[in-house]
């Protein structure tokens, strides 16, 4: 039977994000934190941090914000920027304030640019967060993509070759697999996440993404109620259905 983890109350609500311990100390003095039910005022107690604890502690009425090992499912919307010090609108932005001072720092699972829409991860597991992005999974990431001109029919052929390359590049991309959807959209499938790869992918072939969107990653698909800048916390079989397919059974540890 594993060990059961606790932790002072001040130093696990700063963690999440609730404020400094002091912080933490004058809301537990003024009965704004609750476990069971009942106030809980004294913030130097440790408790037992298991995972029912948002269900059972609240923090000015409200509940408790998931423990560390948080992984974030959002459709990420055009405009905004994977990152935390660019200008601009960021993805941070879309979620709580306070989870900016989370600890461990919540990251994005790899990045969608700014002009591309769709599905992204958020994690503060930073194990998780390298298997995901390990080439050595070879987790499927997949693109919707409309193209301003027609596909000529030879580009499934070509992208799932094995030998094609990208400008300026020495090594071959891993094949990919391309669905034709129309003469102009496509869903393209790739295991790795070279910068920029499926707009040059497609530039290479003469062509122009005029719009990308990420519909999955590896078995975990965009859910179709859940509109752009919005996001959801997920669970463990969520997470499961990203190494669909994966052989290494650590990945999904």
């Amino acid at each position: 039977m594993s060990k059961v983890l606790t932790s002072r109350v001040d130093r696990l609500l700063s963690s999440l994000g609730y404020g400094s311990r002091n912080d933490v100390a004058r809301m537990g003095r003024a009965g704004g934190i609750t476990l069971d039910g009942a106030a809980l005022r004294d913030v130097t107690s440790r408790i037992p941090v298991t995972s029912d604890l948002p269900a059972r502690m609240t923090v000015r009425g409200e509940p408790l914000d998931p423990l560390a090992g948080l992984v974030i499912l959002m459709n990420k919307p055009l405009g905004v920027t994977c990152s935390h010090k660019e200008d601009g609108a960021l993805v941070y932005d879309l979620l709580p304030q306070r989870w900016r001072a989370r600890t461990p720092t919540i990251s994005t699972i790899g990045r969608l640019d700014r002009q591309t829409s769709g599905l992204l991860l958020l994690t503060d597991d930073g194990d998780l967060l390298h298997r995901i992005i390990s080439p050595k999974h070879h987790v499927t990431k997949t693109y919707r993509a409309t193209l301003v001109r027609p596909l000529d029919g030879t580009e499934a052929a070509l992208f799932a070759s094995g030998a094609f390359m990208l400008q300026n590049e020495d090594k071959p991309l891993a094949p990919a697999d391309l669905q034709v959807i129309s003469d102009t959209e496509a869903l393209l499938s790739v295991t790795e996440g070279r910068y920029h790869q499926v707009r040059r992918m497609f530039a290479a072939t003469g062509n122009h993404v005029a719009a990308l969107h990420r519909e999955a990653l590896g078995g975990l698909s965009l859910p179709d109620d859940i509109a752009p800048g919005q996001w959801k916390v997920l669970n463990a079989q969520d997470i499961a259905l990203i190494f669909q397919g994966d052989d290494d059974p650590a990945s999904v540890m």
